[in-house]
């Protein structure tokens, strides 16, 4: 094998290393990790959860950014390029950075075989623990026990809201999701739970191995009006914040877990009320409840779970009056499709549904005849369904047809928002009515 030498060349690399995709197991990665020498200096806070996760990596790092620390974060998946998932200090590294820590691991490998997220897990986490940095956040593919992240111990575990998803790898109901996700937590050291009602699982194990657990309603909780919002914790309140630059009503339950954890750090990462306030009205985080100025107006939202979906729709709702509503939708084929475009089918009048470039996605056709049986909530609402080979078509499709006061939601999977960013963010313009 001729040595690959950028990280195009790596990441096919590493795909064809091992017969699985995903290979759940940590063993390998603890080794190789181990061979590789990798070590915090600094604090890890590590984040898992079925939704929010993404949401609360941002405010982390976004909060700690404003108080002065240099900030090292591993989030995935991208929406587009592959180096989205490593941030230094607020920005995503070049390809070429993570290069040499490719490298280092192919080297450190010997026979291990490791997955593509195994080899990128570790190449991403040795940049990130020799690079010169205050704190370090590390965001959980899935699950917990298993996942590669988990390899690294932690200074402080945040579980966010869990609900059903991945059935098939961590188990048939919240309580299996919950315990695999519990897993992440470390004796002695913090564990926050964002997750308003928590499975008894989570709690459980957190009481077995002696963490220090947080939970909503006894160690920290919030509350706020249409204009402001509180947070109040063991022994410290803020009030009067604004609220997060990240929209949606779910956005404060993560907002009071990322407050939460960094209060349990502060013996070693202090953070002001001033940094807090500003790192969370102005965190940044493509794909989430993301409204597009335009005509009509687009919104973005990686949603791809039932939980996730339903938060979707609820933030749709409160949005204000759209003559009609377009959805670009594709989805992967293990997801309960059904369930997902159910949530969905109340606020939607015209549905574009895409081809996703990745085997585990459902086909278009597939997407179009189960809109087409969704229920119509009136016998006159008129609702329409097309196929598109991809989420940009289908964009663009949705777009000719909408009238300047519509708005197009654009969600179901990372792949079919990131399919409409490939070209940057789409600024719309349609034609006006004569």
């Amino acid at each position: 094998m001729s040595t690959p030498h950028t990280l195009s060349d790596w990441l096919a690399h590493c795909a064809a290393m091992h017969p699985k995709t995903m290979d759940l197991s940590l063993e390998r990665t603890v080794e190789v990790a181990r061979r590789l020498g990798i070590q915090f200096q600094v604090p890890v806070i590590t984040v898992a959860g079925t939704n929010g996760k993404g949401s609360t990596c941002a405010m982390l790092e976004s909060i700690c950014r404003h108080a002065g620390y240099r900030t090292g974060l591993y989030q995935k998946p991208e929406l587009v390029h592959f180096e989205e998932r490593c941030r230094v200090n607020g920005a995503p590294v070049a390809a070429d950075e993570l290069v040499p820590h490719f490298a280092a691991v192919e080297a450190a490998r010997g026979d291990i075989t490791l997955t593509q997220f195994e080899f990128s897990t570790l190449a991403i986490a040795r940049l990130l623990s020799l690079a010169p940095l205050d704190v370090v956040i590390l965001e959980v593919g899935l699950g917990g026990r298993f996942d590669s992240v988990n390899a690294f111990d932690t200074d402080c575990a945040v579980i966010t809201s869990i609900d059903l998803d991945h059935m098939e790898w961590l188990g048939p109901d919240r309580e299996s999701i919950g315990r695999e996700k519990a897993q992440i937590m470390r004796a002695g050291k913090p564990a926050i739970v964002s997750d308003p009602l928590p499975p008894a699982s989570v709690v459980a194990h957190a009481e077995q191995i002696g963490a220090d657990l947080w939970t909503v309603g006894r160690d920290f909780n919030h509350t706020g009006d249409r204009q402001q919002w509180n947070w109040a914790g063991r022994g410290r309140r803020y009030n009067g914040m604004s609220y997060p630059a990240l929209r949606g009503a779910n956005q404060l339950l993560n907002a009071a877990g990322a407050i939460a954890a960094l209060e349990s750090l502060r013996s070693r990462l202090p953070v002001s009320a001033q940094a807090i306030r500003t790192g969370l009205a102005l965190v940044e985080l493509p794909g989430r409840f993301q409204i597009v100025p335009g005509q009509p107006t687009l919104v973005l939202d990686v949603a791809h779970n039932p939980q996730a979906v339903a938060a979707l729709a609820l933030n749709l709702d409160a949005m204000g009056f759209f003559p009609r509503t377009h959805a670009v939708f594709g989805a992967m084929a293990d997801k309960d499709i059904p369930a997902l475009m159910a949530k969905m089918a109340p606020l939607v009048d015209a549905w574009h549904c895409c081809d996703l470039p990745t085997p585990r996605a459902a086909r278009a056709e597939q997407l179009v005849a189960l809109a087409l049986e969704l229920p119509r909530g009136t016998p006159a609402r008129d609702i329409s369904a097309q196929a598109h080979p991809s989420p940009a078509a289908a964009l663009q499709a949705a777009a000719s047809s909408a009238d300047p006061a519509d708005r197009i939601v654009v969600f179901g999977s990372f792949y079919t928002v990131g399919g409409v960013l490939q070209s940057g963010l789409p600024r719309l313009s349609a034609p006006h009515l004569a």
